[in-house]
């Protein structure tokens, strides 16, 4: 949504999600990423390549769901799913790409079932990807912190992630919650989206309004390039230039 503006609805490429993957995994490598795989974009081959080349990017985890190709956001109605073994044969596919690689990127198998289909369902579904080489169970949509608890319990010894969308079909449980609940994973996907959105919207308003943009901070303040620069590596990247001789930086920025 944020790189193409659009609704989350199936539209987004591999190529659209592993550039982002791999922009944000290299920002900083020691911070783990996990990233969403969608459905792996195809047949057992393309869900190989997914996995291989989110590995190459630089992703730590990724998370492979149970959707047809043609998907969308797991928390809207009317989603419609392939079978158990389309499914398990989604994460087998992940598994081998990732064994024939090398790599120790951690796969999570998530399920969208549980909203249409039931909790039986769901979970039966989990321990089908689960036995295929999952390391994580993700049940999509949990309805109640009771429920949460009972999956945690359910799919023990596997660790399960909680996927915590504002004004979605689950509780919102924070990361203590979390905690207490059994998730060994909480994952909060529209944090920053959420508190961007208002201020963008207020800001635009206030420009057709006023025709200019005055500060919403308290004191004035204003925020220039530089300030923002700094803080995606500014500073960090003239030390570089400056450590390996170069002179572009030698009086300042």
């Amino acid at each position: 949504m944020s790189r193409l503006g659009m609704a989350d609805m199936g539209i987004a490429t591999l190529n659209d999600m592993l550039a982002n993957a791999s922009m944000i995994a290299n920002i900083d490598p020691s911070v783990p990423l996990i990233a969403d795989a969608d459905t792996g974009y195809g047949g057992p081959i393309m869900v190989g390549r997914t996995v291989s080349q989110y590995i190459r990017a630089g992703v730590a985890g990724l998370h492979l769901e149970d959707q047809v190709v043609n998907k969308r956001c797991g928390h809207l109605p009317g989603k419609q799913l392939v079978d158990v073994q389309e499914f398990a044969s989604r994460i087998r596919a992940a598994k081998l790409a990732r064994d024939q690689s090398g790599g120790d990127v951690v796969i999570i198998a998530r399920t969208d079932a549980l909203q249409g289909n039931g909790y039986e369902e769901a979970i039966a579904r989990l321990r089908a990807a689960i036995a295929e080489g999952a390391d994580v169970a993700f049940l999509e949509g949990v309805h109640s912190r009771e429920e949460a608890e009972r999956s945690c319990r359910d799919l023990a010894p596997t660790p399960c992630l909680f996927n915590n969308v504002p004004g979605g079909l689950s509780p919102n449980l924070g990361v203590q919650a979390c905690r207490e609940v059994g998730f060994k994973i909480a994952i909060f996907p529209c944090v920053a989206l959420e508190m961007v959105y208002p201020a963008v919207r207020r800001a635009m308003q206030q420009l057709k309004e006023l025709g200019n943009v005055e500060s919403f901070e308290a004191d004035g303040r204003r925020y220039g390039p530089k300030e923002l620069f700094q803080v995606c590596g500014l500073d960090e990247m003239v030390d570089f230039d400056v450590q390996a001789g170069g002179t572009s930086y030698q009086n300042g920025t």
